[in-house]
């Protein structure tokens, strides 16, 4: 069994989740990478980390998001930290109603809640061996402030994330004490999913306090915050620089 305590973090080769994987790594953490596809760069960051892994996993397939917690597990020997940060995304004029198919509304949901959820629940038996009173162990939903206030990308993304919202409070009551569960929601983050939004990135240049989206980094110091702490759970925290106050 590995001495280190172990993070899982979904989708970290790039964005918010590779920021969220090396600051686990920075704190102390030995880091199991994940993604659907980026190969060579997930193998390269795990061999780049001592002590880390890295496993390929489609979340769409329920069959191979079980294998992910059994193989980080069988590597590693313990699992502390979930960061469930794989998502997908849909975009889709509000008032197209019809474009919103039940297809796109259904992927998004295989990806976003359905997977996150077995996800926790294969983790939660680990997850209970690792904690203790020092150091319970944590599970860390990366939202979308889409999932708080009626914006976001698509209908089907925002309701998708307003689900994980509530997901995360439901399992911090019943997964408590040993088990805590927090959200981040942010807004707009520079990645290279977002490098193509101009209007977003208007919009909160001129509206947003700070004037500007976040750094994938930032979002990553949020989590480890929140990982570090022993108390907060049931959390959504929203980083958003602000916008939601205008």
């Amino acid at each position: 069994m590995s001495e280190k305590r172990v993070a899982l973090v979904t989708g970290s080769t790039s964005g918010i989740g590779m920021a969220i994987a090396k600051k686990l790594f920075e704190d102390g953490f030995a880091v199991a990478f994940h993604s659907k596809s980026s190969v060579d760069v997930g193998k390269a960051l795990a061999q780049n980390h001592a002590g880390s892994s890295y496993t390929q996993a489609d979340l769409a397939d329920q069959d191979q998001v079980c294998q992910l917690i059994d193989r980080v597990v069988t590597h590693h020997g313990r699992l502390d930290v979930l960061v469930n940060n794989a998502g997908i995304n849909a975009v889709i004029p509000h008032n197209s109603l019809k474009e919103a198919s039940a297809k796109i509304w259904r992927d998004l949901y295989e990806v976003n809640v359905i997977a996150p959820w077995t996800l926790i629940a294969e983790a939660e038996s680990f997850l209970r061996q690792s904690s203790n009173i020092n150091h319970p162990s944590c599970i860390l939903n990366i939202s979308s402030h889409a999932g708080i206030r009626p914006k976001g990308a698509s209908i089907p993304y925002a309701a998708s994330k307003a689900a994980m919202n509530h997901m995360t409070r439901l399992l911090a009551v019943s997964l408590a004490p040993q088990i805590r569960v927090n959200a981040i929601a942010p807004g707009l983050v520079e990645t290279p999913m977002t490098e193509t939004w101009t209007e977003a990135r208007k919009l909160w240049q001129e509206r947003s306090p700070m004037g500007r989206g976040a750094q994938p980094s930032e979002i990553a110091q949020i989590a480890s915050m929140i990982i570090a702490s022993n108390y907060v759970t049931g959390e959504i925290v929203i980083a958003d620089g602000g916008l939601n106050l205008t």
